[in-house]
């Protein structure tokens, strides 16, 4: 009975004093039950663990995590749910994900950051809300992105922590975090450091600035001849400063190019094209896409540069080792530049393979 008692997993206060109590006894000797209580204690320890542990929990993270400014490019962060427990979990996830999902912004000193204006607006505003359930089985995870920007109004530079609630039943008026326990109870999330510097600079000519994330130092766009923008973005390649390789770049140029993204693209909301602008960002310096353009030369020459009032082309032989270095892989790459503003922007390449040596 005593044994039955210890390792079932309701074990409470009286069941342990009837046990001390029982070794007290002299049907027993103490000396020998001692290892059998501490393994016991053990057992008890890690399943009260087990129970405790959240059946599902709520991560956030920066999805393309660069340098950030007060008032410029949107902040967009992964909020990943994942089921830890044994049971099918489900939640609503509404088309306005305002109704499904919340950020909290908060200075150092602990003071909330005011809520967004077009936040206040889509909440305040009468209308249906639209919904699918979204089913996430035991061990599965379930991820989408936002900005937070829409739902934060950052109005000075400085540091601040982010904290994200998820709705599983939807927002509902007054229904905030520590309010009564109801399917929209929200669930929070782990807390991420975010720190915006002041607005950059605008360089001569209206350049835009960027900031380089190694060195923290303001990279200029500057009016350089084509020949050297393409030098420029292969050192910086080579280096592997991103910074420094997408400052010359048309991103979106770069994007459109390929024929079934140029259809999405056009489909897409312009907070859908941001998204797929730091998608395709991740994705080229992870290698998923575009390998020719992100591929480390060894080494280059520019065999030749033409250009005109805003159209120009540089072509560039460039080198590639092999796994095993036994071998060199050449191929040709003919660079299209367009000039904005008095800068040479890449919006193009074509690549000719010329075998190995």
């Amino acid at each position: 009975m005593v044994c039955r008692t210890l390792f079932g997993s309701r074990t409470t206060f009286y069941d342990w004093f009837d046990y001390i109590m029982y070794l007290r006894s002299d049907q027993v000797a103490p000396k020998k039950l001692l290892p059998f209580l501490f393994f016991a204690v053990v057992l008890s320890s890690l399943s009260g663990a087990e129970q405790n542990q959240d059946p599902v929990g709520i991560t956030i993270r920066f999805f393309d995590r660069r340098v950030y400014y007060l008032a410029e490019s949107p902040i967009y962060v992964q909020v990943t749910i994942t089921n830890n427990g044994v049971d099918t979990w489900r939640f609503r996830m509404a088309d306005e994900r305002a109704f499904t999902v919340d950020f909290d912004a908060r200075t150092v000193s602990n003071r909330a950051v005011e809520a967004a204006q077009v936040l206040v607006r889509k909440r305040s505003t009468w209308q249906q809300v639209f919904f699918r359930e979204i089913v996430v089985e035991s061990g599965e995870s379930f991820s989408f992105t936002e900005d937070i920007r829409d739902y934060v109004h950052f109005t000075q530079a400085g540091s601040y922590v982010i904290q994200a609630w998820l709705y599983p039943g939807l927002y509902r008026a007054g229904n905030t975090a520590g309010g009564a326990a109801e399917p929209s109870t929200p669930l929070a999330s782990n807390r991420l450091a975010l720190n915006l510097r002041p607005p950059s600079i605008p360089g001569p000519g209206g350049v835009p600035l960027e900031m380089d994330g190694e060195t923290g130092a303001v990279l200029v766009r500057e009016r350089l001849p084509p020949d050297e923008v393409i030098a420029w973005t292969l050192t910086a390649r080579q280096k592997s400063q991103w910074e420094r390789f997408f400052l010359y770049l048309d991103v979106e140029s770069l994007i459109t190019r390929d024929g079934g993204r140029q259809r999405q693209w056009l489909a897409e909301s312009e907070e859908g094209r941001q998204r797929m602008l730091a998608r395709y960002r991740q994705d080229l310096q992870s290698a998923v896409i575009d390998g020719d353009i992100a591929v480390i030369p060894s080494d280059f020459r520019i065999e030749r540069t033409t250009y005109g009032e805003t159209e120009g082309t540089v072509v560039v032989l460039e080198r590639f080792r092999g796994l095993s270095d036994t071998f060199v892989e050449r191929k040709r790459y003919t660079y299209t530049l367009r000039r904005r503003d008095g800068v040479w922007i890449i919006t193009d390449y074509v690549v000719l393979n010329l075998g190995t040596e």
